[in-house]
């Protein structure tokens, strides 16, 4: 098993129930703006596909942020720990990166979530931001962070495009 152990392998596997798995096949691209107190208001959309009013915010690969609800973030982290040694060097990066900033948020009653400082300046995030729903997680990416990733990833976009090999759709 590699650094990353079976993450890959729940790629293909049928989405839980809402209750049971936490969140819902969640999908969308909004914008929003990061309040003065460094807040941001999920989409009601993205916020319908939860089960509860917490979850857990990191760093992400990429500049962005990830969000989890409990359940995920569980399984998330104990895939890690399970799957990498404290005496690699890749899976400390890994647990300093991912796991050791991740902090639990409560989404208010106006469905805003308060980012910790420390994330926000890891993302960059300032004002403007663009929330992601990626089936069971969700990205938050400063704009124009986001928007120089999209064009910088443009041509990876194509190959890996060509290369699922997707028929009869």
């Amino acid at each position: 098993m590699g650094l990353y152990g079976s993450i890959e392998e729940d790629c293909g596997r049928k989405w839980e129930i809402k209750g049971k798995g936490g969140m819902e096949l969640v999908t969308g691209e909004f914008r929003n703006t990061l309040d003065d107190k460094g807040r941001i208001s999920l989409p009601a959309k993205l916020r319908a596909g939860l089960s509860a009013n917490v979850l857990v915010v990191t760093q992400g690969v990429d500049k962005c942020l990830w969000l989890f609800t409990p359940e995920r973030w569980n399984a998330l982290s104990e895939q890690l720990f399970s799957s990498t040694s404290l005496f690699h060097q890749q899976a400390r990066i890994i647990q300093r990166r991912i796991i050791a900033p991740a902090q639990e948020v409560e989404i208010d009653k106006a469905g805003r979530i308060a980012i910790p400082q420390s994330l926000r300046e890891y993302a960059s995030l300032d004002k403007e931001c663009v929330v992601l729903g990626i089936t069971k997680r969700l990205e938050i990416w400063d704009a124009d962070t986001y928007r120089a990733w999209i064009e910088a990833t443009d041509a990876e976009f194509e190959k890996a495009s060509e290369a699922l090999n997707i028929q009869n759709l």
